[in-house]
């Protein structure tokens, strides 16, 4: 396709207004309305093109605050609270899958428009506010030179990186504000084409084990399924020996991963496939359950079959089980921190907050904001609050896009990395700022 035709395209694309969404399907939850198959030879895909903030914040609930904690990062992600109340930030821009169809190359064009600006610093960087005033007073590279960081996790005194092609172990002493030894390789990660680069991470409960997110080369398998081999998969590695092996399978791209805090579960949220239409497949929240297969590529939200994936698969599908919990179609959730230590209390005391970084294969945009699922026992339970919001302008425009989310219990602070704006925001109740200023 050469260029005149690519801007013909991209233009009748962007003005066309066929495709719309039904505002009266339900698409959160445990049993979210999944309408028809709507496919189309191009289909309907629209991004929320950057607008900067300009000096607006964020929009938080009635008694709660929000500021910068920190700008002019390089593409900041996923975040780690340390023990000593540090916070880590991984900044980077990964991947190199070609393009395949000339709709990829549509799609190419279109996200770009609303991608952040600038190449990633492949960097950790430390922020320290030790007087929880919202203002660090120390602000360095942590570490340096990494490929395409992304999940991070401490343990006994070791800190972990998910680079897009490998997990590293750096040792860590509490306090520490540069790290320059090389990182040990504790295994080797999935990455040839790396159409999904992120690597999510997370570590158990006790500590033994590091659980690893790798996500899918494809939308649905177009590429072969030899490309596919230990992708969408979530991998369990003993920290001790580096030994990996598959948890769960068929699970398209899992880009966050966290322990929920009263059962010491796996929970992960998913970025599912596009091209069904605006309101498939819904990206959703769930517990990873072990030896599952989440239906990927085969099929959707259980035994949903895509009818696109040649040749089928009908002895897998009748083993596929459906998520927990959906978040929507196309949000696109990168983030997930679970509450501890009662939360913010009232309605925010035991739950998970989720960065939904928005659509860009719809007309109408979903996601961009941070949303909050609340659980009791363990599980869902409840309608998800849009916690913070104000990211997209009235006119459609993104002054923000919320990647990775962190919840410090001991401040009492919710971390909100948004890559588009290269900006870290910090969430807090009013009465803590408050008395912030008045000490």
């Amino acid at each position: 396709m050469n260029k005149a035709s690519l801007a013909l395209a991209v233009s009748a694309l962007a003005l066309s207004g066929c495709e719309g969404s039904d505002p009266n399907l339900n698409q959160t939850g445990a049993q979210p309305d999944l309408p028809a198959i709507r496919e189309a030879l191009i289909p309907p895909m629209n991004i929320a093109t950057p607008a900067g903030w300009n000096e607006t914040l964020p929009t938080v609930p009635e008694g709660f605050t929000v500021s910068a904690f920190a700008s002019d990062l390089s593409i900041p992600r996923q975040m780690l609270v340390l023990p000593n109340g540090d916070v880590l930030v991984a900044e980077g821009r990964g991947g190199n899958a070609p393009a395949l169809r000339p709709k990829d190359v549509i799609a190419g064009v279109i996200k770009k428009r609303g991608n952040s600006s600038g190449t990633g610093g492949h960097r950790i960087t430390l922020l320290r506010d030790a007087d929880n005033n919202g203002e660090p007073e120390v602000r360095t590279v942590l570490i340096d030179g990494l490929n395409a960081p992304y999940g991070l996790a401490f343990v006994d005194g070791f800190l972990y990186v998910a680079n897009q092609d490998a997990l590293l172990r750096f040792p860590y002493q509490d306090g520490q504000t540069e790290i320059t030894t090389r990182g040990e390789e504790v295994t080797k990660l999935p990455s040839a084409i790396n159409h999904h680069w992120t690597k999510s991470l997370a570590a158990s409960a006790d500590g033994s084990k590091l659980y690893v997110g790798i996500g899918s080369n494809s939308n649905v398998g177009e590429r072969g399924m030899t490309v596919e081999e230990e992708r969408a998969v979530v991998w369990e590695i003993d920290r001790a020996t580096g030994a990996s092996r598959t948890l769960a399978r068929g699970i398209r791209n899992p880009t966050a991963l966290a322990i929920e805090p009263t059962t010491g579960a796996l929970w992960a949220v998913v970025n599912e496939r596009d091209e069904l239409g605006p309101q498939l497949v819904p990206d959703y929240l769930t517990s990873v359950k072990d030896g599952a297969f989440y239906g990927w590529p085969y099929s959707y939200w259980g035994k949903n079959i895509d009818p696109r994936v040649e040749p089928q698969r009908p002895d897998l599908v009748e083993t596929a089980i459906a998520p927990d919990y959906a978040l929507g179609s196309h949000v696109a959730a990168l983030g997930l921190s679970f509450t501890t230590d009662g939360g913010f209390g009232g309605p925010f005391a035991q739950g998970a907050f989720i960065g939904e970084h928005g659509s860009w294969n719809r007309q109408d945009l979903s996601g961009y904001k941070v949303s909050f699922v609340p659980f009791e026992g363990g599980r869902p339970a409840g309608d998800p609050v849009d916690f913070v919001t104000g990211f997209l302008t009235g006119e459609g425009e993104a002054r923000g896009r919320p990647v990775g989310v962190a919840f410090d219990p001991a401040k009492r602070i919710l971390l909100i990395a948004d890559d588009l704006s290269h900006t870290i925001w910090r969430v807090a109740p009013a009465t803590q700022a408050q008395a912030s200023l008045t000490r």
